[in-house]
């Protein structure tokens, strides 16, 4: 359940939004929630705030060029290689936005490039 809060966070025109602080995630249209919200895991303190855009997408077999990590379902949306992808519900990224496999590849199928990504 979002709180309040939450949904006042994130603006109507945004297509995915990700609450650091509840460790939840959801997509949504003209403000209705379509999926989630979901359990993530964030990166903090890399997790970048803001207001982005779906810059491009990796498929299911992408590995992090920095890293050597499996990021499958990545979804590229700010500066610095971060996006939603599958990983760990329990461990730390390195500033990426954890999901479920399930939920990755619901996000990469239904985030076009150039969709607004809200992060607070």
């Amino acid at each position: 359940m979002l709180s309040p809060s939450a949904r006042r966070s994130c603006p109507p025109p945004a297509s995915a939004c990700a609450d650091l602080s509840a460790s939840l995630t959801w997509l949504q249209s003209d403000g209705k929630i379509t999926y989630g919200p979901v359990r993530m895991k964030a990166g903090l303190p890399r997790t970048p705030r803001g207001t982005f855009y779906v810059q491009w997408k990796a498929g299911a077999d992408y590995v992090s060029t920095e890293f050597g990590d499996p990021m499958p379902y990545a979804v590229f949306f700010a500066p610095g290689g971060i996006a939603f992808h599958g990983g760990s519900l329990t461990k730390k990224s390195h500033g990426c936005i954890h999901l479920d496999i399930y939920s990755a590849r619901y996000y990469d199928d239904h985030l076009p490039v150039g969709a607004e990504v809200v992060v607070f």
